[in-house]
Parts: structure tokens; sequence; C-alpha cells
């Protein structure tokens, strides 16, 4: 609903955010966000008073007969940009706290690619690193939470930042510490890792059935397991952002993914009764893009394919193969790995 694009100032050079509005997604509408024409420095007073004023807005004129359209593009439209925006930067200026809301600065025309937040990363102070930590389908247990606590403990100041790919991050690491960080037995043999590879790395999923009254079916562990089958049998040439949903409200943001699932009505033949019976299913969408280019994928590719792994693996393994370059994994060969291996392979400098 509110979206913060950083963006040097024109004039000054004065870093700060233009404010992007409205996207959303939901069983009725799944929208884009919208450029709002406002510029405000990236401070935390004006970001936090251009923000309120958006919220008490929204919280006195939204709708609110209608739960669907109980969202801010709805009163956005209603309104029209250059309105909403105008008084948005009234009431935020109102507050007397110093804020000014500018005209939306222009964007930066140069390509912009995007940086992996997983594995050890130079950080732009000398002698420190980040080093980003999968936690699969961003799922964590009470031992794993407490694991990580000891990890930030340990490495990192006691800070751990989350992403929104559900994975977790230790910045701030110095860099002689590296190695005795990826020795760490909570980084290894067990569910966190440091290098999860392209598939299983950059898998998102909904909360799903389990602790969900709206999704359809489970998500979480399926998630994790059909990408570690999927990482088993093929390469990619790049990450492959997998996510699920467990119904259309679309938590899980399919739309946007390289892949989306989204649970949904299936059927499969049974032998016993000789008729098609309902079954856990989801639909598959293809396509979607985030960054610069942003595209959302509005429209399943493949529909009603059942959940159960012998089905939906192969299908999956298909479309990665046609439509984002996969590749069979070669047979594991006996050369020698171990530790020094894994050190020089992740500690590399963006």
């Amino acid at each position: 609903d509110i979206g913060l694009e950083p963006c040097a100032h024109s004039e000054s050079g004065e870093m700060g955010f233009n404010v992007v509005l409205g996207g959303y997604m939901s069983i009725k509408r799944v929208a884009h966000s919208i450029e709002g024409d406002m510029w405000v420095p990236a401070q935390v007073q004006p970001v936090v008073d251009v923000s309120e004023a958006i919220l008490r807005i929204f919280r006195d004129e939204g709708a609110r007969g209608d739960r669907q359209k109980a969202r801010l593009m709805w009163l956005i439209e209603e309104k029209g940009v250059e309105a909403f925006r105008d008084q948005v930067a009234a009431e935020a200026e109102a507050y007397g706290r110093g804020t000014v809301v500018q005209r939306a600065q222009p964007k930066p025309t140069g390509d912009f690619t995007r940086r992996e937040l997983l594995g050890v990363h130079a950080q732009p102070q000398p002698g420190l690193s980040r080093v980003g930590v999968h936690v699969p389908a961003g799922r964590l247990s009470v031992a794993e939470c407490r694991a990580i606590a000891d990890l930030a403990d340990a490495y990192s100041a006691g800070e751990i930042r989350a992403t929104v790919e559900q994975n977790i991050i230790l910045p701030n690491v110095a860099d002689a510490e590296v190695p005795k960080l990826l020795a760490e037995p909570a980084l290894n043999g067990g569910r966190l890792s440091v290098d999860p590879g392209n598939i299983v790395g950059h898998t998102v999923s909904c909360t799903g059935s389990q602790f969900c009254g709206l999704a359809m079916v489970e998500t979480k562990a399926n998630a994790e397991a059909v990408a570690k089958l999927l990482d088993e049998r093929l390469v990619t040439p790049r990450p492959l952002r997998i996510h699920w949903t467990g119904c259309p409200n679309s938590c899980g943001q399919v739309q946007a993914a390289d892949i989306g699932i989204m649970g949904g009505p299936a059927k499969k033949f049974d032998p016993e009764s000789g008729k098609n019976k309902a079954v856990p299913g989801c639909n598959i969408f293809l396509g979607g893009t985030i960054g610069e280019n942003a595209h959302l994928s509005l429209e399943p590719a493949v529909k009603g394919v059942p959940l159960e792994h012998d089905i939906l693996v192969p299908k999956l393994e298909e479309l990665i193969i046609e439509h984002f370059g996969g590749t069979p994994r070669p047979a594991p060969s006996a050369g020698a790995g171990g530790l020094l291996a894994k050190v020089k392979a992740l500690f590399r400098r963006d």
C-alpha cells in the first residue's frame, strides 16, 4: 500500500524516497503500485510523517462498507492521484514537525542489478561482511530461533535483519570471523544454511492451511519438500523465485514470482471408483518479475495440478526446463570438498 523507493534529489543530490502507493493482492483484484508524485528525505521523521498522513486519510475516508474495497488503491482512484497527493502533503506538513513533501524526483536511468542477499558479501565498511542465512520456507523452530540468536550474539553484535524472502542477514561480521561462522554447527547439517542454491534458496511460502483458515492447501511443508526435490534434479542458471500461496488472497505473492503456486481445486483419477475425485491441488503462474521493469503474472499458465509430489514435481521440472533454462543435474562426482572450498565459494565480493 505504501512503498518507498530510494532516489537522490535531482538538484541537491540528497538521498531520499519517492513514494509509490496502492499496490496489493487479493481475491478481488491484483494491482501494481502507482507513482504518488511525492519525495521526502531519507530521514526518520519525514518518512513517519508522510506515512502517518496517508494512514490517517485512509482511516477517515477509506471504504468500510465493502471489505474487498477496503484498500488504499480504491481511495486513490476515487480522489485522483493529484488530489490525494496534495491532501497527503498538506496533512504531513500540518503536523508542524518540519517535513516538506516535494514532488517526485527523476528515477536513475542506469541499469540496476538486484543484489544477492544469501551468502557472504563485503560491506562498504572495510573489514566487515554481511552473511545471509537461508530459512527454508520462512519457518523456524524454537531451537533454530535460539541458534540464530546465539550466532548473532557471537558474530554480529546481536543484530539480525529479516528479508522479504523470509531469510535473515547477520550484518557487520568481521572478515576474520567469517570462516568460523561458516563452520558453526547451526549452519551445517540442519535446515539453516548459507549457500542453499538457486532453487531451495529462493522459495517463499505463505502460512498455509496448518495455521491459516483461509488457505486451501498446506504450503510450508510442501514448499520445502518440493524445492529439495527440484534441486536434486535440476540446475538453473540463476536464482529461481518460487512462491507458494494457499489461496487467491496471495499472501505469498505468486503473481510476482518466476513460478507461483496457488492452492486450488484439482481432480485425480481414482482407479477404485473409476471416477475423477477432488484432491488438494494448485494453479501455476509463470513469469512474474520484480524490480525496475516489474510485471505481474495475472493468469495461471497451468490449472488444476494435484499437489502430490509425483505429479507436481515432474510438471515443475518441465516448466523450469522450458521457461527458465533448467538442465538436469549431473550425477555427483567423487571430487574433494571440505570447508576450505566452501569458504572460497561463499566469501565473494560484490
